[in-house]
């Protein structure tokens, strides 16, 4: 604010400043100009030898005279002197026009004189017509500017200073009201939101912006601690499995089997082994940016690829009859369709079948993709529940039992790979009313663009 306030005084005084001078300069031009059409009018007269006596001229700040080349006055103005030239000879240039500044006691005039000369008459009798006005008006003038200025510039700086002091308040009244916002929000450590401007300008769009961010620094802290609880539910049942079966075998001692024992420990390590994995690729997968893959894949390759780590039944891959090239990283999509196929297998009654083709262009597709599908004539997924089972830890009813799988994390990596390799997934009836459908929408790639080889085996 005092840096505002002294950047307009300086401002201003530099205004009062030009407009002194300026005024100056103009006035003065003013002076001159006058002068010189008088002297023109006079010269004009003595070229015709029709000098009158006394010389006429207006005004009584006016002083004219005629002179020659020794400095003799020819003809005057009735108020000037006509002994003495208002001039030195010497300063006189007979070819030239002169503008002159002399003393006032010289012309008989008020204040500062400015005298201009005007050469007149002719090669044999060269005259000089001196014409003398008096600068008191223009000093005065100025001087009754330089005096308002003096005393209204305060006054204006003052009341400037005043409205910038209430306009600046009233501007920073809202960005006040946002920092105790703040710190009552980080003081209390709880959720909270900032108060909003009536007023629609950039303070409102600011707090509305940071409300949105405060949002979803809530809901990722919701996230983070249901994730974190989750976690460690899941990971507290193997964890008390494998103690459960040591404490059993150290009371049983040698009538323990130890071979059923190690299986049993083997199997929850293994369990424990994948959840650490998934969790830890879902905190890559949150770190990352979102990023497309790193070449083009063959989907017919990568799912007859996939389908080889199963039995022929129940597992069958419609091949595609052509090359269907999509975009991603190839580690990336066959994770995917394994955890797709995995939840498959083990809801299916008799089959699962992976299929892929060109997908047909509609009003939700931007550009060309491709259709991957993986059906299985399982119990299915309930329509309500076809979005929530892709949220973390996550598992229906029927799927609860621990021989069923994981801990509810697999369709979420799923999600999670797919929307990375720019495409997405839904869940759908199988076309024969019994079953589940999963429809992998992936971006295609031209054929010209893409590579000969198919995708690398891991």
């Amino acid at each position: 604010m005092a840096i505002g306030v002294f950047g307009l005084t300086i401002g201003l005084a530099l205004g009062g400043v030009v407009l002194l001078g300026a005024l100056g300069f103009v006035l003065q031009r003013t002076v001159d100009t006058e002068a010189f059409r008088t002297a023109d009018a006079v010269a004009l007269l003595a070229a015709e030898d029709a000098l009158p006596d006394p010389l006429p001229v207006a005004g009584g700040q006016v002083r004219v005279q005629v002179v020659d080349g020794q400095g003799r006055i020819r003809a005057a103005s009735i108020d000037a002197d006509r002994l003495v030239p208002m001039v030195r000879p010497e300063r006189l240039d007979h070819d030239g026009r002169q503008r002159l500044e002399v003393p006032a006691e010289r012309v008989g005039l008020v204040g500062p004189v400015r005298v201009v000369a005007v050469p007149a008459g002719t090669a044999a009798d060269p005259l000089t017509v001196l014409v003398a006005r008096s600068m008191a008006d223009v000093r005065h003038s100025t001087h009754a500017v330089r005096v308002i200025l003096l005393v209204a510039f305060p006054l204006l700086v003052a009341v400037l200073a005043g409205v910038a002091w209430r306009v600046v308040g009233a501007t920073l009244r809202p960005v006040e009201a946002l920092r105790r916002g703040a710190e009552e929000i980080t003081g209390r450590a709880g959720t909270g939101r900032l108060p909003v401007p009536a007023s629609a300008d950039e303070i409102h769009r600011l707090a509305v912006t940071l409300n949105g961010m405060l949002d979803r620094l809530e809901s990722g802290r919701v996230r983070q601690r249901a994730f974190v609880s989750d976690a460690a539910h899941e990971l507290r049942s193997p964890l008390t499995n494998i103690r459960t079966e040591l404490e059993v075998a150290q009371r049983l001692a040698d009538r323990t089997d130890w071979k059923a024992v190690t299986a049993n420990l083997l199997a929850d390590t293994d369990r424990l082994s994948r959840l650490v994995d998934d969790l830890l690729l879902l905190a890559r997968l949150d770190e990352a940016p979102p990023a497309r893959g790193t070449g083009p894949v063959e989907l017919g390759a990568l799912l007859v690829e996939v389908a080889a780590r199963y039995p022929s039944p129940p597992v069958r891959v419609m091949t595609p009859p052509g090359p269907l090239w999509t975009t991603g990283n190839a580690d990336e999509l066959r994770r995917v369709l394994a955890n797709l196929v995995d939840n498959a297998v083990r809801h299916a009654y008799a089959t699962v079948v992976l299929a892929a083709e060109a997908a047909p262009v509609t009003r939700r597709t931007v550009g060309a993709y491709h259709l991957v599908t993986v059906t299985d004539d399982g119990p299915g997924v309930p329509a309500a529940d076809r979005e929530r089972v892709f949220d973390r830890f996550t598992r229906l009813d029927d799927g609860r039992a621990r021989d069923d799988g994981g801990a509810g994390l697999g369709l979420a990596i799923v999600r999670e790979l797919v929307r990375r390799a720019g495409g997405s997934i839904t869940l759908t009836d199988a076309p024969e009313r019994h079953g589940l459908r999963v429809c992998l929408l992936l971006p295609a790639v031209r054929a010209e663009d893409s590579p000969e080889p198919p995708v690398d085996a891991p």
